[in-house]
């Protein structure tokens, strides 16, 4: 009587479990294959041997210098990071910006960090705010107050989306969109994907309105990325990716990992992709739309851009985190210049420029941070609101939650003008206009009089009172 072969008998021969291994199985038993022959057809389902990491990194552009004893530890470590990340094997070429810093451990792609990888898709390397971005619309003549006003009516800062009764319909193209891809179509994904549109999160993101150097023109631009939508799409990457990674290259980093491009699994990513691009792109477009009608004022221009995302030209994938692309070919949809936000007391710079062996196709993003935001609290002394009013003076600065978030004033980034002065240094763009400040909206410390933290610390004094 014939022994059946299983999987354990395969296992035990040194193959991997997979979903090859069922049909593989079927057709051996059918077929009755045994030793050799068994062997050859077996060969077919072999895993690869693991790919190696470079044994030295590949060398990558430096595009900033320290301008004081501070930066000296964060550009050290910034090129350390940077160092190790380069020896993950997908990686071609790679490169980092005056505004980088550390961004996780040893190994991560910096802020202002740029890598380029053959044939493959990093989701760490784009990290979980997926297609952040800046919108400008210039709104002709119009009052910069009345602007930042009708703004801060319609705009919607902090966690969580927008109310039922206040939120923007998702045209019917991008649910089609999000309904054909595995990665995005579950319910929960379409139910953030409609409350979240119109909203812009907070930390560094921002509502900013001034006017134009060159015009006079007033303009309004804002920072932000996809939102839930791109968190979650980010998330599932990652399993997918760690799936690879074990699979190919045991030795890479967890953050490192990658989805292979010629997979059925990089195709649908990279799809998916795109689409987070278009709804965070109308997730700006929403906001700027909404003031205009609200003024009843007309829109005399428009253009925006990702500063963090993943840009395919050919084979290779240029992962830009945070990072502006300058090279028109990593935009389909180019309208005008770049923009590059400095912080709510600088103007935001309209920027154009070409691309060198050194800046790979792109620019700054910001002007980046020294330090953590919780060293920063650290250093400053005074009220909060001797702070705020000292270094935002002259400025309409406001906090979405009321509550000033000093983590986002001006001392807390990089000097601005050194930023620019390297720009020009390295041949990182040209600064064509700016759009002097008026005022800006951001979150501010949402979490400060959050209702979950207030109802902590009314159990603990509760608990306190026991005896």
């Amino acid at each position: 009587m014939n022994t059946k072969i299983t999987g354990n008998d395969l296992i035990a021969l040194g193959f991997r479990q997979g979903k090859w291994m069922k049909d593989a199985i079927t057709h051996i038993n059918k077929n009755n294959l045994k030793d050799d022959e068994m062997i050859d057809y077996l060969e077919q389902f072999k895993s690869p041997d693991p790919i190696a990491l470079h044994k030295s990194p590949i060398d990558f552009s430096i595009n900033i210098k320290a301008e004081n004893e501070e930066e000296k530890g964060n550009v050290k470590k910034v090129i350390n990071s940077m160092q190790t990340l380069m020896k993950t094997p997908t990686l071609v070429d790679g490169a980092i910006m005056p505004d980088a810093c550390p961004a996780g451990p040893d190994g991560t792609i910096p802020v202002g960090g740029v890598a380029v990888a053959k044939n493959a898709i990093h989701p760490g390397m784009h990290s979980a705010d997926i297609c952040c971005s800046v919108m400008l619309t210039d709104f002709g003549t119009a009052d910069p107050k009345a602007v930042l006003d009708a703004a801060h009516a319609n705009t919607h800062f902090g966690p969580g989306g927008r109310d039922r009764d206040l939120q923007f319909r998702l045209p019917e193209t991008l649910i089609d969109a999000f309904e054909a891809n595995y990665f995005l179509n579950d319910s929960n994904m379409m139910q953030i994907a409609r409350s979240h549109l119109g909203t812009q999160g907070d930390g560094n993101h921002f509502l900013f309105v001034g006017k134009s150097k060159k015009t006079g023109n007033t303009m309004m631009i804002t920072h932000h990325g996809s939102r839930g939508p791109g968190a979650k799409l980010y998330t599932k990457g990652m399993k997918v990716a760690e799936r690879f990674r074990k699979e190919l290259s045991p030795e890479t980093m967890k953050q490192n990992a990658w989805i292979p491009f010629e997979t059925e699994e990089g195709q649908r990513y990279w799809e998916a992709l795109q689409t987070i691009r278009d709804w965070t792109k109308l997730n700006h477009e929403v906001i700027h739309n909404t003031v205009a009608e609200t003024l009843a004022i007309t829109i005399e221009n428009r253009y925006w851009n990702e500063h963090n995302f993943v840009f395919k030209s050919g084979d290779l994938f240029y992962h830009a985190k945070g990072a502006t692309p300058l090279d028109a070919k990593f935009m389909p949809d180019i309208t005008g210049p770049r923009l590059i936000p400095l912080n709510m007391g600088e103007p935001v710079l309209i920027v154009e420029g070409n691309t060198t062996a050194t800046n790979l196709g792109f620019a700054p993003h910001g002007a980046g941070r020294n330090v953590s935001r919780t060293q920063h609290r650290k250093s400053k002394t005074g009220t909060t609101m001797q702070i705020f009013k000292e270094e935002t003076k002259g400025l309409d600065i406001r906090f979405f939650s009321k509550e000033t978030d000093i983590t986002e004033l001006p001392s807390a980034y990089k000097n601005a003008q050194a930023v620019r002065t390297q720009m020009d240094e390295f041949n990182l763009g040209k600064v064509i206009d700016e759009v002097m400040p008026y005022g800006c909206i951001m979150a501010g410390d949402f979490q400060k009089n959050a209702p979950w933290k207030i109802k902590r610390e009314k159990k603990r004094a509760r608990n306190k009172s026991k005896p």
